[in-house]
């Protein structure tokens, strides 16, 4: 008869095998689903619980005169006030103004986020067509297109602010010449702007550039050869094969650019200043350096929550896309 040491070693490992047979009665999906339980879990603690908390700030009055952070429960009063414009004196400029569009920040950040991230697709895809095709010193090329990419925010609003700097730099001669720019475009709104933009497109287009690129070299190319044999013209190589087999990728790196851009903030500090031209992320730094933590929290949520929109819109576009595929 076995003895009670070997009836217990054999619960222990029962004990242990039986999470191994569990498993291995799960369908791929759901095995899959269990390994990503810890990264959820991590997610879920470093992501979702700063956003619970500032959300909870959010709902309270700014403490000014206390040594508390925030004061008593108002609700959305904060929310109310920015959107209503009560807040404007408080936060410097307009949270939202449509009839001053380039001096409220979130028409400011909406306006910026839309034509750069527009332009940095358009000139990324074509960088990204022309580094996909064999050619002697595209290695090279690669590396050229690379370099603007890798420059540190700092350092690239400091060359635009200098190139821009009356008395300095070439670039404000060039503009004014145009009849673009004002005398100090620096401390123009508008003129600020549109420098933001440049120097966000001259940076960021090599990182759209990668990821097209990354979706053009999956396409098979055996499927041109049998459109140059059907006589498809470059057009029509490009708007049915190409395009639509890429367009998984673009919407990725719309989402990704998109996601970064709403929360603009490094490179309008380094040239023109917060001051001259706000954005959210400049408005939820401000508000928060001047103590009304509550204001800055509310803005933060916010931003947040567009940014959560907007990232809602492009994975359900994508998830259609990839059912109708």
């Amino acid at each position: 008869m076995a003895t009670s040491d070997e009836h217990g070693r054999g619960r222990v490992r029962s004990a242990a095998v039986a999470p191994a047979n569990w498993t291995e009665q799960l369908s791929e999906q759901g095995f899959a689903y269990v390994l990503l339980v810890p990264t959820l879990l991590l997610v879920s603690t470093m992501a979702l619980w700063p956003l619970a908390s500032t959300f909870e700030m959010s709902l309270r009055a700014d403490a000014l005169f206390s040594a508390e952070y925030v004061g008593e429960f108002v609700a959305f009063e904060n929310y109310a006030e920015l959107l209503t414009g009560e807040r404007n004196a408080v936060l410097g400029s307009p949270f939202l103004d449509f009839g001053q569009p380039f001096q409220s920040a979130l028409t400011v950040t909406l306006i910026y986020v839309a034509i750069a991230v527009t332009l940095e697709t358009i000139i990324g895809f074509g960088q990204a067509l022309v580094l996909d095709q064999s050619f002697r010193g595209r290695r090279w090329v690669r590396v050229a297109i690379l370099i603007p990419w890798a420059v540190p925010i700092a350092i690239q609003g400091l060359i635009f602010w200098l190139f821009f700097q009356p008395g300095i730099g070439v670039g404000t001669d060039v503009m004014q010449g145009l009849g673009v720019f004002s005398q100090n475009p620096l401390i123009n709104t508008t003129d600020t702007l549109i420098i933001v933009i440049v120097a966000d497109v001259w940076k960021t287009s090599a990182f759209m550039a990668l990821l097209i690129l990354a979706g053009l070299q999956s396409v098979d190319r055996s499927l041109y050869d049998v459109a140059k044999v059907a006589g498809a013209s470059k057009v029509q190589q490009f708007r049915y094969i190409t395009f639509p087999l890429v367009l998984p990728a673009l919407l990725v790196a719309l989402l990704f650019r998109t996601i970064q851009s709403m929360r603009v903030y490094g490179i309008i500090e380094t040239t023109g200043g917060c001051s001259t031209l706000p954005s959210l992320t400049c408005m939820v730094v401000s508000t928060f350096r001047a103590g009304r933590y509550a204001t800055s929290a509310a803005v933060a949520f916010i931003t947040a929550g567009i940014v959560a929109l907007v990232a809602l819109v492009y994975i359900v576009k994508f998830a259609d896309l990839e059912v109708g595929a």
